[in-house]
């Protein structure tokens, strides 16, 4: 009981002090505040981001691979019978002949600064066009809200329908009419709207809107546009997620095959996996993390500092203070205690405020980049120790001085 009444008098008198000095002690939890608010919120944004890629490569199936061109710089030294292009009778091929159970899609992606137009109303030309097979909106993660996708005799007569955009659909039709059945243009050309997608918003961040999206088939797509040189992605989701590694060495294995590639060609495409990408951006995320701590470390490094030298100058502010309790009776421990829960509860106070303020900026960013809201508890936790231990060693020099002042030549200072 006693020990609980002297620790509530030392925080009162804590309190008090802070108080009494309030631009040294708010300029000391400013810089605190900064430091783990530079820390808090980027892991904030981060882990946010990361948890919008980790959902968006969930939805497009964990299971799931795509075979597309091999960038040039992405390309060794050794041989290369074919260019890195990968055309749309190859990929047909390869889809013919795939032989385990799966979803296997065929995409162009024709242009992004595409143009829609429907009676008065037109577009900016900032809409994207893609050419799928029937099988390209579920390996793509897109829904249809309204209407149907097209068929595969659709898809493989080069019927001209069109599956169009949430967006696309708000711009051609602002009175809320309906999309469906009516005929827009498109790049110049013809096309009957069978279907609206569900709205998605900005792909990851990436700055682009999955919402202003034209899906067409593809072989209408190739028809409508013959002189566009355009590569063709195979994108494919075995039925059963536990062949997915037999699926991508049998892909690999035949379509080098369709390329005519020797044992001593190198592959001249690239077979990529849905999950081995999103744990490549995760890696990278996790240097940007380790850097942003590194930052946030250095200015409570900082802080502390300061901090300390403000608890010394408080210090010898209050010699007289300190010898009046210690003649009143007050033990040296006391006087240690007082002051480093001083210390420490700025050091927790600038923690709080930081927390508050790098959550908020944290998801704000986040926000803006398309990301989703989180609250990093971990982290949080983190702060709050990193602070308690700013707290206790920038006040323990200073508490431990004043805990040996001589009470006589204490209340003599002046």
């Amino acid at each position: 009981m006693k020990f609980g009444t002297f620790f509530r008098e030392n925080i009162r008198l804590s309190f008090a002090s802070i108080l009494s000095n309030r631009l040294r002690s708010i300029l000391t939890m400013a810089i605190i505040a900064i430091g783990i608010m530079s820390l808090v919120g980027i892991v904030t944004a981060i882990e946010s981001i990361k948890a919008s890629i980790t959902e968006s490569f969930a939805s497009l199936g964990a299971g799931g691979f795509s075979i597309q061109n091999q960038s040039l710089y992405g390309m060794g030294w050794g041989r290369n019978r074919n260019d890195n292009f990968i055309g749309y009778d190859q990929a047909r091929e390869f889809r013919e002949r795939f032989s385990i159970p799966s979803s296997v899609a065929l995409t162009m992606n024709i242009s992004g600064g595409v143009t829609a137009k429907y009676r008065s109303e037109k577009s900016n030309p900032n809409l994207w066009l893609w050419g799928m097979d029937e099988n390209g909106l579920r390996n793509s993660s897109l829904e249809i809200a309204s209407g149907r996708n097209f068929s595969r005799r659709e898809a493989e007569t080069g019927a001209r329908v069109a599956v169009i955009g949430y967006g696309v659909a708000d711009l051609l039709f602002p009175s809320g009419d309906s999309p469906l059945g009516k005929t827009i243009n498109i790049a110049g050309g013809q096309y009957e709207v069978v279907g609206v997608l569900a709205p998605k918003g900005s792909g990851m961040g990436m700055g682009r809107n999955d919402d202003l999206r034209l899906v067409i088939p593809i072989t209408t797509a190739r028809a409508a546009f013959p002189n566009m040189r355009v590569s063709t992605v195979i994108s494919v989701i075995p039925d059963d997620p536990r062949l997915l590694e037999t699926a991508v060495s049998e892909a690999e294995g035949l379509f080098r095959t369709i390329r005519r590639l020797s044992a001593a060609d190198e592959s001249d495409f690239t077979v990529e996996r849905s999950d081995s990408l999103a744990a490549m951006l995760a890696d990278n995320m996790a240097t940007v993390t380790l850097v942003a701590s590194l930052v946030g470390l250095i200015t409570l490094l900082g802080a502390a500092v300061g901090l300390m030298n403000i608890m010394l100058v408080s210090v010898s502010e209050r010699t007289r203070e300190i010898g009046t309790r210690m003649a009143l009776g007050a033990k040296p421990r006391m006087i240690r205690e007082q002051f480093l829960l001083e210390s420490i509860v700025i050091s927790q106070l600038g923690g709080i405020c930081g927390i508050v303020l790098g959550i908020v900026c944290g998801n704000l960013i986040s926000v803006l980049t398309g990301g989703m809201f989180v609250v990093p508890w971990l982290w949080i936790l983190v702060g709050v120790a990193l602070c308690l231990i700013v707290g206790v060693g920038s006040g323990y020099l200073p508490a431990r001085r004043a805990a040996s002042l001589d009470p006589v030549e204490a209340l003599r200072y002046e």
